[in-house]
């Protein structure tokens, strides 16, 4: 059975290019602070609650703690659709996927992250977020899924079964996920997804994703 993998997967293979930080730079006092949580809306059934690994879904808000600017709104990016991103792995900033563990879909928080766990002493010009920045985030979670880096996942991909995923493998696989979602895409789209994927993935370059690069999560075995 296919389960939830669909959009799970879908995902392991795009660019989630989500407010991935650059070096996160850290003061000497980052041990004694905490991300402070606010639960705004709880609904009735709590199920499941996101765990490291799940790939979640996900609408939020940043704002500057110093004077409640606004510098990040993930409703008016990518044409106003939820953000998807695999929680506790780093591709959002160390704030957030702490401020994220144990959330149900439909839940909605009010987070302060301060500047060690988000973008330090550095700060982030891109976004105009200024060096020892305490950030707050608004966020609405819809979905919790199983992580794109499962078992399941990776044999499925790998259709001969040789424990590497090749080029020609995460192509069809790309094909197969684009055809499944329906969604239209400039034909360049392919092959950039497909460039990006073994950037991210293939570290000894030798043209193929080996099981160990793939399973960057150690939650699983294969």
């Amino acid at each position: 059975p296919r389960s939830d993998m669909g959009p799970g997967l879908t995902l392991l293979l795009l660019r989630l290019a989500l407010l991935a930080a650059p070096a996160q730079g850290g003061g000497g006092t980052a041990a004694a602070e905490e991300v402070q949580i606010e639960v705004l809306h709880l609904p009735e059934t709590c199920s499941p609650k996101s765990k490291k690994g799940d790939l979640l879904n996900a609408h939020y808000d940043g704002f500057l703690a110093s004077d409640g600017s606004k510098f990040y709104c993930s409703r008016t990016q990518n044409e106003g659709h939820p953000k998807w991103f695999v929680l506790g792995v780093g591709q959002v900033i160390k704030g957030l996927d702490t401020a994220m563990m144990n959330m149900c879909p439909g839940e909605k928080r009010k987070v302060t992250i301060p500047p060690s766990l988000a973008y330090g002493q550095q700060g982030y010009a891109q976004l105009k977020i200024p060096p020892n920045a305490t950030l707050i985030f608004e966020i609405e979670l819809y979905a919790v899924n199983k992580g794109p880096r499962s078992v399941e996942a990776f044999k499925q991909i790998d259709k001969d079964s040789d424990k590497k995923l090749s080029e020609l493998e995460i192509s069809q696989y790309l094909k197969e996920e684009f055809a499944r979602d329906g969604k239209k895409r400039h034909p360049s789209a392919h092959d950039e997804i497909l460039a990006d994927i073994f950037k991210k993935n293939d570290h000894d370059g030798d043209g193929f994703i080996s099981a160990k690069e793939y399973n960057v999560y150690q939650h699983d075995e294969l």
